[in-house]
């Protein structure tokens, strides 16, 4: 059984020191960040690295008319240990690779792993009239509250990737002095802290071929929306949408409330409210991101927090950090980082 006690400045220092022991070393020939974004998604080891027949699957209520899909793996008296949620990037899934093997590097470690589905991923599409959107933190809240109040669940850890990394810093910000007392830890991989900054950099021409991949799955996901509820999407304007600004000026924006896209990338991002994290937070991110600046990370709201823990590699890629060889570790960097991270929380650093 883990344990877990409160955190204070000596011991996240503790906890920087510890993380930091480790340096990420990546292999000669999958050096660069695309090589490495590339490299660690076509990894043989990331597929198949989890038997996931025997989880969950469990619905919550998020609001009206609306539910996530969670796959939820429990230890024996589940209570009786701590519980990390997870919440993948932008149309990824559950099952995303990075997902696999950190759920079961999770629960290897003596966790309960609920790897979430953003609204409409995973083949949920008709379980919300809704799309989603890069900061809906109020999801990932309402995962928590139902875990904390149905299930009684007494420490609780969350994990985002990418976009999922935008969201739970996000909430965290938004908890600020008022987190729950089960909340006791965050952790982020190559999250998109600044929307409006991820998105320039995506629709560069380096990145073509990313920029085009998502926006062909947006894309896609409005025809499937449009048929499951008819009167709520017109699908005339996908013809003339040629990037992801206008996708989001378009589908995102108006319907959720936004007065435009630029307010949508600002009050949807988490960099704004990093500076008010009250609770240890791990941010994993290389600084040579193909599509996920690392710029803003170096803003006061980050670099001034003392709950904020930031590893930040010259490489690794996005959500990749794939590394050499070693004795005693495999070549998953980043996902053995944020198990660690959460292993040292469990344990109290002491």
């Amino acid at each position: 059984m883990l344990s877990t006690e409160t955190f204070d400045p000596d011991a996240l220092q503790r906890l920087r020191n510890e993380l930091s022991h480790r340096p990420f070393v990546p292999p000669r020939l999958l050096s660069p960040g695309d090589l490495q974004t590339l490299g660690a998604y076509f990894w043989r080891g990331r597929f198949g690295a989890m038997d996931v027949s025997g989880d969950e699957a469990r619905l919550f209520d998020v609001e009206p008319g609306t539910q996530v899909l969670g796959r939820c793996r429990w230890q024996p008296h589940r209570k009786e240990h701590p519980t990390v949620v997870m919440w993948h990037g932008i149309e990824g899934s559950s099952n995303s690779p990075y997902m696999l093997i950190t759920a079961e590097k999770a629960f290897r470690a003596g966790f309960n792993v609920v790897r979430m589905n953003t609204r409409n991923c995973g083949g949920t599409e008709h379980l919300t009239p809704t799309l989603y959107h890069g900061g809906m933190s109020s999801d990932a809240r309402a995962v928590v509250e139902e875990l904390i109040d149905r299930d009684g669940l007494k420490v609780i850890m969350l994990v985002g990737f990418s976009l999922g990394g935008n969201s739970v810093l996000k909430l965290a910000g938004e908890y600020a002095d008022d987190v729950p007392e089960q909340v006791r830890g965050i952790g982020a991989m190559s999250p998109s802290v600044s929307l409006g900054a991820s998105v320039e950099l995506l629709m560069s021409p380096r990145n073509w071929i990313y920029h085009q991949n998502f926006l062909y799955h947006l894309k896609h996901r409005i025809t499937v929306k449009q048929k499951l509820f008819p009167d709520q999407y017109d699908l005339s304007p996908l013809r003339r949408i040629r990037s992801m600004r206008e996708f989001d000026s378009v589908y995102i924006a108006p319907p959720f409330g936004f007065a435009d896209v630029d307010d949508y990338y600002t009050r949807a991002s988490s960099l704004t409210r990093i500076a008010r994290i009250r609770i240890p937070t791990l941010i994993v991110h290389a600084q040579d991101d193909p599509f996920v600046p690392f710029a803003p990370l170096n803003e006061a709201s980050v670099t001034d927090n003392p709950q904020v823990v930031l590893l930040a590699p010259e490489r690794g890629g996005h959500v990749a950090f794939l590394s050499a060889e070693s004795s005693d570790e495999d070549r998953f960097w980043g996902e053995n980082r944020l198990i660690d991270f959460l292993r040292l929380l469990a344990a109290g650093v002491s």
